[in-house]
């Protein structure tokens, strides 16, 4: 179902974005690696053109295109640079985010402003742009990386502004589902069970002790991959678990993805 599909896949420049790109590459996708960074931060590690060079010289085909999905005219600028050289869109993978674990009398206006901007406008405004040349796609696919909906204290009360913005973007899943089921555009979202090796974890959350009780970013991208092969009438308005994910492609040994095989593991901020 995957070969000859073009991905328009955000925030592709490293960790679960690229990790995606490459699964996707490999099973004969053209994608294209959307994101805003162009020269590379030691903490963070990757850019477009890096990872666009890993899947060209690897015999994928890939496009690093820079945009930051904060601004609508980069965005369709975006897709226009992917239309011209792909000749169209059939999956999206709304993988990029801005994440900021801090209560409400400890997040500054400016900071609320921008994981709103990007996780839920921007979110928004790139599905909006690509959403007319997915409907002529055979089997199109919105994929967004966003948690279950769980409106107890327990989970809204840590971090409210960026709890809101995720689940924002899950409701947006749902919402997509339902308005675009006439085009057979399949919207779905999908989130880790365990905290994931990125350098996110490791520089904002817990550094080296949690990215080894992490899971590889892999274990997304083969998850991913699987929805993304489901017939796009079949499978939508689903929010994923990547471990149920597996459980339908038939993946039980989850030991492949820990980064300490055999070690405890993190639960993610939403999982139980």
């Amino acid at each position: 179902m995957l070969k000859g599909k073009v991905a328009f896949i955000t925030g592709a420049s490293r960790g679960i974005g690229e990790a995606i790109a490459v699964k996707l590459a490999a099973e004969g996708v053209s994608v294209a690696i959307v994101a805003k960074s162009v020269s590379e931060d030691p903490r963070l590690g990757g850019t477009i053109y890096s990872v666009a060079q890993r899947i060209n010289e690897s015999g994928g085909r890939a496009l690093a295109v820079k945009c930051d999905i904060r601004d609508e005219e980069q965005i369709i600028a975006a897709v226009q640079q992917v239309i011209t050289l792909f000749g169209g869109i059939d999956i999206l993978v709304n993988n990029a985010s801005a994440i900021m674990l801090a209560s409400t009398t400890e997040t500054e206006t400016k900071r609320f402003d921008l994981v709103h901007d990007i996780n839920v406008r921007g979110t928004f405004l790139v599905t909006r742009h690509c959403a007319n040349f997915l409907k002529k796609s055979e089997n199109p696919h919105i994929l967004t990386l966003s948690p279950p909906i769980d409106l107890s204290p327990q989970w809204m009360a840590p971090y409210i502004p960026y709890t809101i913005s995720k689940y924002s973007m899950s409701m947006m899943t749902l919402g997509w589902a339902g308005e675009f089921k006439k085009a057979g555009i399949a919207a779905n979202s999908l989130w880790p069970v365990t905290t994931i090796a990125t350098s996110a974890v490791k520089n904002l959350l817990g550094g080296d002790t949690l990215m080894n009780m992490s899971r590889k970013p892999a274990i997304l991208a083969d998850a991913a991959a699987y929805i993304l092969n489901q017939p796009s009438r079949a499978l939508t308005g689903n929010l994923f678990l990547d471990e149920d994910v597996l459980k339908l492609a038939g993946i039980t040994d989850l030991e492949q993805y820990a980064v300490t095989p055999g070690g405890p593991l993190q639960k993610d901020l939403y999982v139980l």
